[in-house]
């Protein structure tokens, strides 16, 4: 009989053809199994890094176009489903081989559980929508993945009894934000009480799910500027902080963000797996990539070229994927910022490669993960513009005043990094303007295929909802691109806040703004856009469908009593 007791998951992660991979917490080491009905199964032994025990397990022969209950049992014991419980049985669900269709549901932001924050906010849109999937029976209303965009946890913001934790163990005399976690222990209290929600529990045990971070996973405003970077790095706490941050993240989300193939491939799982306590092996992990991006923007900043200045073995947060006909890139728009004046960019040279290598394929609609809106209300993202242009000026005082907006404002998204922001906008024109890997495109070489049927760009962070249109004057798109942003999941904007986002989709306001980055010699946006539907200001989760070389997104909103309301459902193809 084992002694080990299962703490959080299980949570589905992958589901590719006739594998799935199924990731758990347990309390102690065990074999852990999973098992369907159907005879599928797969194990693996547990890992063990700062005296938590971890482990992903493949799960191999499933039928396909099938749902299938499966148990998790560790060492023979059955710990899932758990005695009593009246959920329905979690299970994995195949696709139907050559079902060309997809189901996306996304959303942003949640902060804790609605049972453990001390704020009143409104109900948690992720919760509703696990109610409501337990009673639908129809295979055509089950999502084939959920993509959370950023801030799955709250470092710097956490609820009353984590705080309690934390001031109870914590050596005030060590300088550490009293209540923000630091170490990796204190991280997995995170995750032990958002996960543990049982709606939210029962939800990720059964549908698939791939993740990326925000900026809350390490800290508010994480990698703004480089004067941000260099005060935030002189603080005594933060070399811990953001080595367990990258930490935690790699082993709670990014880890199942791999399919089982790439998970044989991956240097630090062989590392992680390998040693009897990866506690050493996750630290030097998180110490090395945390100081990658420093480390590069100080080589740029000695004069090397981006080609000089880059790290051998930088390790990618960035991932793909394909759903059915759909293909999803997800973009890491935090760890790998570029932030030398001379080269400030989203992504370095060699990931922004990588990324417009994988946008070249055969597949019938585009899909971009970004944390980060790409589109924002056309005022702000003129703000943001102008910011960064004042930012970078040779005058401290003006640079200085610069940064203080930025900080204050939260001036950071892609019209921060217009060079980024231009150049996502070059890759879409190229794709949906003619086929794919024409000569002298970039974009990608070998077969040439037609443009897809649809670009959109999932985000998050900003705790509005929205769907806007982009154009491309001069161009002759063939290829409809949205802006899809849905947030906060469980979260709230402050009251004083809203106007102001709404100014800035008005015209008046956006002209201003326009003339204001004129002034600081910012030129014209080469993308134009307009909003469709929103801002919605409330909980939010969203659905994303294509049936062929159709598109179709849903925005719903939570109601006072728990359930969810469309509140704007949009058609997005010609």
């Amino acid at each position: 009989m084992s002694t080990a007791r299962l703490l959080i998951g299980p949570v589905l992660r992958r589901v590719v053809g006739s594998r799935a991979t199924v990731w758990v917490e347990t309390s102690g080491p065990a074999l852990v199994r999973v098992e369907t009905t159907e005879g599928a199964a797969g194990e693996a032994a547990t890992f063990s890094a700062f005296d938590h025990h971890y482990a992903l397990v493949v799960v191999e022969g499933l039928e396909t176009g099938r749902a299938a209950p499966y148990q998790v049992l560790l060492d023979g014991a059955q710990v899932w489903p758990e005695p009593g419980t009246t959920f329905p049985p979690s299970v994995i669900r195949t696709r139907a081989a050559g079902d060309p269709g997809a189901r996306l549901i996304f959303g942003s932001c949640r902060e804790t559980t609605q049972h453990a924050t001390a704020r009143k906010l409104p109900p948690d849109a992720l919760d509703a929508y696990s109610r409501r999937l337990m009673t639908t029976d129809a295979a055509g209303e089950w999502p084939d993945l959920l993509v959370l965009l950023g801030d799955q946890v709250y470092a710097d913001q956490t609820s009353p009894t984590v705080r309690k934790l934390l001031h109870r163990r914590r050596d005030r005399s060590a300088g550490a934000p009293a209540d923000q976690v630091v170490s990796f222990d204190e991280y997995t209290k995170l995750y032990l009480e958002s996960w543990r929600d049982p709606e939210i529990r029962w939800l990720l045990s059964t549908v698939p799910s791939v993740m990326i971070f925000d900026d809350h996973e390490i800290i508010d405003d994480w990698n703004t500027s480089t004067p941000w970077r260099t005060e935030t790095h002189r603080q005594p706490w933060w070399s811990e902080r953001i080595s367990s941050g990258l930490a935690s993240y790699w082993v709670y989300q990014h880890l199942g963000n791999l399919e089982p193939d790439e998970l044989a491939a991956d240097p630090v799982y062989a590392k992680v797996v390998a040693a009897e306590d990866a506690t050493s092996v996750l630290r030097e992990f998180g110490e090395r990539v945390g100081a990658e991006a420093t480390g590069y923007d100080a080589a740029l900043g000695r004069g090397e070229s981006p080609a000089e200045a880059a790290p051998a073995g930088r390790y990618q947060w960035s991932y793909s994927l394909d759903v059915g006909r759909t293909r999803l890139v997800v973009l890491d728009n935090r760890c790998s910022r570029v932030l030398d004046r001379r080269h400030r960019a989203m992504l370095p040279p060699t990931e922004w490669a990588w990324f417009t290598d994988q946008v070249h394929g055969d597949y019938d609609h585009l899909v971009v993960g970004s944390s980060l809106p790409w589109l924002l209300p056309p005022g702000i993202h003129h703000l943001e513009s102008w910011n960064e242009r004042l930012a970078d000026s040779e005058r401290p005082r003006v640079a200085a005043f610069a940064e203080r907006l930025r900080r204050a404002l939260d001036l950071e998204h892609w019209a921060a990094f217009r060079r980024s922001f231009d150049a996502l906008a070059q890759v879409f024109v190229r794709l949906g303007t003619g086929p794919q890997g024409r000569p002298g495109d970039r974009v990608g070489t070998g077969p040439a295929y037609p443009p897809p049927a649809s670009i959109s760009v999932l985000s998050g962070d900003v705790h509005h909802s929205y769907v806007a249109r982009a154009r491309f004057p001069g161009e002759s798109m063939t290829t409809p691109v949205h802006q899809l942003t849905c947030s906060p999941i469980h979260n709230q904007i402050p009251g004083p806040m809203r106007p102001l986002l709404r100014l800035g989709w008005w015209r008046g306001p956006t002209v201003a703004a326009w003339t204001l980055a004129r002034t600081a010699g910012i030129r014209r946006p080469p993308v134009r856009w307009r909003k469709l539907d929103g801002p919605y200001f409330g909980n939010a989760v969203s659905t994303l469908r294509h049936d062929g070389r159709s598109a179709e997104v849903t925005i719903e909103g939570t109601a006072p009593d728990g359930s969810l309301r469309a509140v704007a459902q949009r058609t997005l193809t010609h």
